[in-house]
């Protein structure tokens, strides 16, 4: 991983992804499996309600797998595809009064057992966006994220930028990924997120070929600027960007995170005392 590099991308593709917000609306942002006839006639065809014209459909044995068990095959037949999405999710307002918190890049030693023990002093729940690379390397961090019970998503392989590269080697990203996620906690991710937030049809089509479903973010806390910011400026832009249903990026790999650890520590509190719940997603 090259920081200097993710920086440069990162800012371009910020914008992107901002551009996308602008046609996202709450009511097309419904969370999978939500039976809401009204969001679905709001969503359209690209959206969350566009699957129940998909109930029939079956999902294939995951792409990643090389032999598969026949136990493994019947399970995944039995469960629906998703549907292929034209722009990820940004902010989850049927959560309610809630705020979502996503950490990308990791897992890393350094930095994000502190943030799981920040989690756990509060009893709340976030999602990690993993790499696989990462991962594969730090599975007892993999475990014990899973085991205090925060969502693995998958984050690609190598945290490339997905437009750049052949249908094929998105497939090998998001694959490789969800083959060790799978691995290691016995069920694959069902979420998954862009490096950069860089999306693409194959993208979303691979996606939802294994059986996950795009999230983007609605605040980004800057966190991955160089040089990185100071506790304070995460604090104030966190806090005073949250509103019901926000999903949070954040980072706990990728660079310095120590200022970024030091930031949840403090605005996790103030976001509780603002009457917020700490949620995450569930399918």
């Amino acid at each position: 991983m090259v920081p200097g590099r993710r920086a440069v991308l990162r800012v371009a593709a910020c914008l992107g992804a901002a551009f996308a917000g602008r046609f996202l609306v709450a009511g097309t942002a419904q969370a999978p499996g939500r039976g809401d006839a009204a969001g679905r006639a709001a969503a359209g065809a690209g959206a969350p309600g566009a699957g129940a014209s998909r109930a029939g459909q079956r999902l294939r044995p995951s792409a990643y797998r090389l032999d598969p068990m026949a136990a493994d095959v019947a399970e995944e037949l039995r469960r629906p595809a998703p549907p292929v999405r034209s722009r990820p999710f940004l902010d989850l307002p049927e959560l309610g009064n809630s705020v979502v918190l996503t950490f990308d890049d990791g897992p890393d030693p350094l930095y994000t057992p502190e943030i799981l023990r920040t989690l756990r002093e509060y009893d709340v729940r976030a999602m990690f966006f993993v790499c696989g690379e990462m991962a594969d390397v730090h599975r007892d961090l993999l475990r014990e994220a899973a085991g205090d019970g925060h969502v693995i998503g998958n984050h690609s392989w190598s945290h490339p930028l997905m437009t750049t590269l052949t249908r094929s080697g998105i497939r090998a990203e998001m694959g490789r990924t969800s083959e060790v996620v799978e691995r290691v906690l016995g069920t694959p991710p069902l979420w998954y997120r862009a490096p950069y937030g860089a999306w693409n049809r194959h993208a979303f089509e691979l996606g939802a070929e294994l059986g996950m479903e795009p999230l983007g973010w609605s605040l980004d806390s800057l966190d991955w600027t160089e040089p990185p910011p100071v506790a304070d400026r995460i604090i104030t832009r966190v806090v005073d960007g949250a509103v019901p249903g926000t999903v949070v990026l954040s980072h706990d790999a990728g660079g310095d995170r120590s200022q970024s650890v030091a930031a949840l520590r403090a605005y996790l509190p103030l976001l509780r005392q603002a009457g917020y719940r700490i949620a995450v997603p569930r399918r």
